[in-house]
This record gives C-alpha cells, structure tokens and sequence, in this order.
C-alpha cells in the first residue's frame, strides 16, 4: 500500500458518495462498492449507514455476503450506523444476522424512530474538542468486549469505538464538516 490507501466505500445504500468524497479530500483513493469483485486490492472499507436488513437483502444476493464477510474478517473495516450493526457479534431489537468481527452487543433503532434523530456535540477522546454526532434512528451499543476502546459517548453508552483495525460509530460523522473520524479510519488503515 502506497501512502495514498485505497478505500472502498458499501455503495448499496446509504450516503456512501459522502464518505467516498471525505475520504477522497483526506488523501485516499476511493471506490465505490458495488459487486464482490469490488473488493479485490482495496486497502479498507467504509460500510455506511443505511438500514441493515436491507443491507442483508442486497448482500444475500450473488454470494456478496460471503465474500464480504471474509473481507470484514481481516481488513480495516470502518461501520457507521447500519454498518456498526453489520460489524457487531450480537444484534438486538430484533436479532439479526452480522458478521460479528466486532465484540459488541447492539440494539437497533435505540434512540428512538426517524423523528427522534438529533444532532449532539459530545466529548472525545480525539484531539480537538467535541465531537458533532448526527444520529438517525441510531443503534446503541449496549455492551463491548475486551480490548475495544471506546473514543466517544452518548448518555454513558459508546458511540464510537476501535477494535483494533476495526472501527464504528453509532452516528454519522459523513454529515458533518468534522473530519477527525474519517482521518482516525485513514490512519488506522496506514498503520495496517
């Protein structure tokens, strides 16, 4: 890998042109993702939000599941929303297939329905001082394993972890002009 990554970015569903044009701005090579193929030489990959049963629904076709899965179990994969629930060993509300590569338990739709979404600055542990954190009908992470770390909160619970090369947020950092998450995913893709 060149220190221009290449990243791809789940172009099933979801604002996945937002995080491809991010990340483009941060210095990577995108693409978008639409096939298993797709997948060959990419560096890392950015599973956006969205909603994860149809999410399943478009992966369940074409053996895209699998090959997705085998990518997600040894590459920097970076879940936002719906992406942090495909990521998460257990689904709750109601339980759901995922590739469980991440040691979380997440409840879907936790905060609440559509009308329910907010915007939030909250603490983290990035440098720079509050995190803005949009979250849409967001899942909640209700409980983490070992060795995750937890980069930011929401009323206590984790909003944004690292688990290694892996790393997931509850929220929408695409939908802000703060680029500090997407720059930890580049990094933490670097150090791969």
């Amino acid at each position: 890998m060149s220190n221009q990554p290449t990243i791809g970015v789940l172009a099933l569903q979801g604002a996945y042109d937002v995080h491809a044009k991010r990340l483009a701005s941060l210095g990577a090579k995108t693409l978008l993702v639409r096939k298993p193929n797709d997948l060959e030489g990419l560096d890392g990959l950015v599973i956006p939000g969205g909603e994860s049963t149809t999410f399943l629904w478009h992966l369940e076709r074409d053996g895209f599941y699998d090959v997705l899965n085998d990518f997600c179990q040894t590459k920097p994969v970076f879940g936002t929303c719906a992406g942090c629930i495909l990521l998460a060993k257990e689904v709750h509300n109601p339980t759901q297939k995922s590739f469980g590569v991440l040691d979380i338990v997440v409840e879907r739709n936790a905060y609440g329905r559509q009308n329910d979404s907010a915007i939030l600055f909250e603490p983290t542990a990035l440098p720079g001082g509050p995190l803005e954190m949009v979250y849409i009908r967001a899942p909640r992470i209700s409980r983490i394993g070992e060795g995750i770390e937890t980069l930011a909160k929401r009323q206590g619970d984790p909003t944004l972890i690292r688990q290694g090369r892996l790393l997931a947020a509850t929220f929408h950092p695409e939908l802000t002009e703060d680029t500090r998450v997407h720059q930890l995913f580049l990094d933490i893709v670097r150090e791969g």
